[in-house]
Parts: C-alpha cells; sequence; structure tokens
C-alpha cells in the first residue's frame, strides 16, 4: 500500500469540504482555531507514520481521549466498568441528561460524556492521578515526549462546565462516583484539553488496530478487549451520528468537538484526521468526507 499516494488523494477530495460547519464555539478557547486547517496520517502496525497537510499541527483533542481512558480503565480493572456504564448508542446528543433520569444514572456508553465522567472517576480511583495518567500514557504510545494539556482550553471547559457538573452530580446522587464529582470534572477537563497532532494520535491509538499491543510490544489489552473497544466505537463513538458514520465510513473511529477523528482498521494501520469545521451532530465535516473516501480508495473496512 502506498499510504502517502493515497493520503494525497483523499486530502485533495476532502479539500472542498473543508471550512463547511461550525467550530465549537460553546467553549471559547476551540472558537479562536482557523477553519481552513486539515491533517491526516495514518501509522501502520510497524510504526511507520505517513502524513498530508496540517498532519503535525496540535489540537485539542477533546472526546478523542475518551477511548484512552476507557482502555487504560479496561486495561486494569477487566470489564469492571461495565457495571457502571451500558454499550448501547445514545440515540440523544453526547450532553444529554435526559437518558440518566430514566435509567437510574447509568450512562448509555462510555463515549457520551456521561459515560465518561464515570470511566474517569474509575480511572481516578485506580491510579490516584486519572488525567496525568493519560498524558504519560500518550507520551509513550506516541513517542512525543512533549505532549502536555492545554491551560486555556481546560479552563474554558471548567468555566462552561455547568453541564458536566449536573450530568456528574446527577450520577452522584444514584451512587455511580467514587470521587468528588469536582475532582472528577477536573481530571475530565484535563483529559480533554490535552494537545496532540495527527501524527500523534495515529500512533497513540496504534494499539488498538494491533489487537492490544503497545508500542514496545508488550500488552496493553487482551485481543477480546481490543475488539471489544472498537466495536463499541463503531457503534457510539461518533456521538449520535454513529449509524451515519458506519455506513459512510465502516470502521470503529471517534471523534472529537476539536475536529479530529481517530479510526481504526484492525490488522492493519490507525489514522487521524483533523479538520475544525463539525456538523451538527459534532462530528469534523472533512473528516467524515476524508475517512469515507479512505475506505473506498483502499477497500479496508470491517465489513
Amino acid at each position: 500500500m502506498d499510504y502517502q499516494a493515497v493520503l494525497e488523494e483523499v486530502a485533495a477530495f476532502a479539500r472542498p469540504y473543508v471550512g463547511h460547519g461550525q467550530v465549537a464555539d460553546y467553549i471559547p478557547a476551540l472558537e479562536k482555531v482557523p477553519m481552513d486547517r486539515f491533517g491526516i496520517a495514518v501509522a501502520d502496525i510497524n510504526g511507520e507514520v505517513y502524513g498530508v497537510g496540517d498532519w503535525e499541527v496540535p489540537f485539542s483533542v477533546q472526546s478523542i481521549s475518551k477511548t484512552f481512558s476507557l482502555a487504560l480503565v479496561m486495561a486494569n480493572d477487566n470489564d469492571d466498568i461495565w457495571k457502571r456504564v451500558g454499550r448501547e448508542p445514545s440515540g440523544t446528543p453526547f450532553n444529554s441528561l435526559v437518558q440518566l433520569e430514566w435509567e437510574n444514572g447509568v450512562p448509555r456508553n462510555p463515549f457520551i460524556n456521561a459515560g465518561a465522567l464515570v470511566v474517569t472517576d474509575r480511572l481516578q480511583t485506580l491510579t490516584g492521578d486519572a488525567s496525568t495518567t493519560m498524558l504519560h500514557f500518550l507520551r509513550e504510545e506516541s513517542g512525543n515526549p512533549d505532549l502536555a494539556f492545554d491551560q486555556a482550553v481546560a479552563d474554558s471547559e471548567a468555566d462552561h462546565g455547568d453541564r458536566n457538573a449536573a450530568l456528574a452530580h446527577f450520577m452522584a446522587s444514584f451512587g455511580n462516583l467514587e470521587n468528588p464529582v469536582p475532582s472528577v470534572i477536573e481530571h475530565y477537563f484535563w483529559q480533554c484539553s490535552i494537545e496532540m497532532s495527527c501524527r500523534d494520535l495515529a500512533t497513540a491509538g496504534g494499539f488498538l488496530a494491533r489487537h492490544g499491543l503497545r508500542a514496545d510490544g508488550s500488552r496493553l489489552l487482551e485481543a477480546r478487549e481490543a475488539k471489544r473497544i472498537n466495536a463499541v466505537m463503531l457503534t457510539c463513538g461518533t456521538y449520535d451520528a454513529a449509524g451515519e458514520f458506519a455506513y459512510r465510513v465502516g470502521l470503529p473511529a471517534k471523534s472529537g468537538v476539536g475536529g479530529g477523528i481517530v479510526a481504526v482498521v484492525p490488522g492493519r494501520c490507525t489514522l487521524c484526521v483533523w479538520s475544525p469545521g463539525l456538523d451538527t451532530r459534532g462530528n469534523s465535516v472533512a473528516g467524515a468526507a476524508a475517512l469515507d473516501h479512505f475506505t473506498t480508495l483502499t477497500g479496508w473496512s470491517v465489513f
């Protein structure tokens, strides 16, 4: 596979979509990101990385971090997390409180905000410092020791995080949080504020393409656990547009409102695409188009 040639063709296809949609202006620090950015990278299972466009420009990972927090919890806690969070698509926006009322404080899946707060809470219990644990893991897997939190983004989210606080307090009222709500929210915001490039994220997510093996060859997850994370990414990873995304792209993926999408081709490679313009569901417009074209060109999908 000539990855570089494929990525160049994908970038050319996606270019007309760049600038469409809207940035995540409800987080003021993200509102300032230029709409004309586009980058895509692919890391094969041997660690070779290829990229086009703004693929080495750092951006806010936001909800992409939820994939890594789930992996770290499962690596340390087996399947126990599934007693506290479900695995079903939500069918509602990622920050909705509606279903928690009906389902006794148990979030539908780990990739909506409520579910991610439960996972962060468990990671905090297991490690004593959820956000720093994730940062160190991402530095090791990406090979980039300079990865860091973005203070401005974390502060911006904290200043406008009333809905996330409401989700956390509501779940705490059902006994579904182990740590104090302010601590859980703080670590959640720090995780979302980490800045990474397409290169960093494609490389860091490689363990999902390698069936649970880390970059150094050690095992983070059993193959069945990596399979299960990929499955939940496919059904829940792009908010309440997961069905449409699976129809178009056919790969496990996790998006973030910073404009990034990480996608996995099990046994082959991991991709990351970034373009800040979002559709009404919170997914990158140009990013989804690029991944759609990638799977069309290569014929690679899980179907």
